[in-house]
C-alpha cells in the first residue's frame, strides 16, 4: 500500500513540474511585450467573489468543492493595441442592475477611449491600471504581469461585485485582414 502511494505522488508532482514549467515564459519576451503596450491576456481561471455563486455551483450534484472556474481553451481575453482594448470576459457573481432579456452578463466589449498607468514593482511585476471611458459599467481594469510570463486581472464594475482572472500574456495574433494586406 505504501508503495503505490509513493508512486501516485510522484506522478502527482511530475505532472504539476510539468505544468509549470512549460507554462513560462522568457522575461525578454515579457519585457518586450510591456514595452510595445501590445498584447493579448487570455483568461484560464476565473476567481469570483460573490460565495453565493460558489455556494451554488458547489451544491451540484458530483461538483468538486472549488472556489476558481476553469475556463481555459475557451478564447477569453484582453487585447491590447494601440489606441483599441478588447475584452471577453465572462462574469460569475452578482449584479446589481437587472439585464434580463440581454446579452449584457459578461464582460464583452471594445473600447478605443481609455487611459492607462503602467508601473513597476521592486519585483519586477508590471501592473496596468486602465480606466475605460467610453465603457458604461467598468470603471478599473487591472493587470499584473510577472516575469514569467502570467498574469492576474481583476475588473471592478459600477452595477457588479468585482471578479479577477488569473492566465498569461502573449503576443497578438494576426488577423485575416492584415495578412491580406
Amino acid at each position: 500500500m505504501k508503495n503505490y502511494i509513493k508512486i501516485i505522488s510522484l506522478f502527482a508532482f511530475l505532472a504539476l513540474f510539468q505544468n509549470c514549467a512549460s507554462q513560462n515564459a522568457d522575461p525578454q519576451m515579457v519585457n518586450d511585450l510591456v514595452s510595445s503596450d501590445e498584447f493579448t491576456f487570455y483568461a484560464e481561471k476565473a476567481n469570483p467573489t460573490s460565495y453565493d455563486v460558489i455556494n451554488v455551483v458547489n451544491s451540484m450534484p458530483n461538483a468538486a468543492q472549488l472556489r476558481t472556474f476553469q475556463i481555459s481553451g475557451q478564447g477569453y481575453g484582453i487585447e491590447i493595441k494601440k489606441g483599441v482594448m478588447e475584452v471577453t470576459l465572462p462574469y460569475f457573481g452578482r449584479a446589481f442592475t437587472s439585464t434580463y432579456g440581454t446579452s449584457d452578463n459578461s464582460y464583452r466589449f471594445t473600447s478605443k477611449d481609455y487611459e492607462v498607468t503602467k508601473t513597476q514593482s521592486k519585483k519586477g511585476n508590471w501592473v496596468y491600471k486602465i480606466k475605460p471611458k467610453d465603457v458604461k459599467n467598468v470603471s478599473d481594469i487591472n493587470i499584473e504581469i510577472y516575469k514569467n510570463g502570467k498574469a492576474s486581472t481583476s475588473i471592478r464594475s459600477n452595477d457588479r461585485q468585482p471578479i479577477s482572472y488569473d492566465g498569461y500574456i502573449s503576443k497578438n495574433e494576426e488577423t485575416k485582414e492584415k495578412e491580406k494586406l
